[in-house]
């Protein structure tokens, strides 16, 4: 846990060794999360906790991953600087906020309103203006704005949805959290060939379900 009476620079060293220490070693990725602070995007109780890697609550019974979790899928991702990304779960906006750091444009999908107008809030204050956050069902993607270079989705699916699949661009990447349970899920990475589809298993993880439809709220 880094220290919350920390100076801004010490917690800021204290974050990057740990994502460092946890498999985050792209130097673009690591300059894009030392740019983004996290502390914008916990608020109430846990703002406190912004800077560990842990996961934690936010509103519409959704989660923040654990910074680590959000340097190793961003990694996996390998967003170049022309790419067009689809993330597919804004939540807080956390990612989304990196991924405008690392490609040229962003579309981002949550099926809870509350999140996006949030979410594009944050986005405004911190000058990200890139991205493109929408209410929708993001289990069906964006086809209006298909192909992506690179997709990635913050929720688990029992199969990568074929929707998803495709509006992924020929040599594109999906990052996703697949499995039958919140508690057996893998993160797995999706590369599209002239003739299929590749699949790469990249490590253990525990995402909230991947939800058809729009919420409630």
């Amino acid at each position: 846990m880094i220290d919350p009476d920390a100076s801004d620079a010490e917690r800021k060293m204290q974050f990057l060794f740990q994502l460092r220490q946890r498999g985050v070693t792209n130097t673009r990725v690591l300059n894009a999360m030392e740019a983004i602070d996290r502390g914008p995007f916990v608020t109430g109780v846990f703002s406190q906790r912004a800077y560990d890697d842990t996961p934690l609550p936010i509103a519409c019974g959704q989660t923040i991953s654990q910074p680590s979790v959000v340097g190793l899928m961003t990694q996996a991702l390998d967003v170049q600087p022309k790419n067009k990304v689809l993330e597919v779960g804004t939540g807080s906006g956390y990612q989304a906020a990196i991924l405008a750091k690392l490609a040229r444009r962003v579309y981002t999908v949550d099926r809870h309103r509350s999140l996006v107008r949030a979410a594009r809030d944050i986005f405004e204050d911190m000058g990200l203006h890139t991205i493109t956050a929408i209410t929708g069902d993001g289990s069906f993607g964006l086809p209006e704005q298909a192909p992506f270079d690179r997709i990635i989705v913050t929720a688990a699916a029992e199969d990568p949805p074929g929707p998803l699949l495709a509006q992924l661009a020929i040599g594109g990447i999906m990052v996703l959290p697949v499995g039958q349970s919140d508690h057996v899920q893998s993160l797995i990475k999706v590369t599209r060939r002239e003739d299929g589809f590749d699949y790469d298993e990249i490590l253990p993880v525990r995402f909230v379900p991947l939800v058809e439809g729009l919420g409630k709220d």
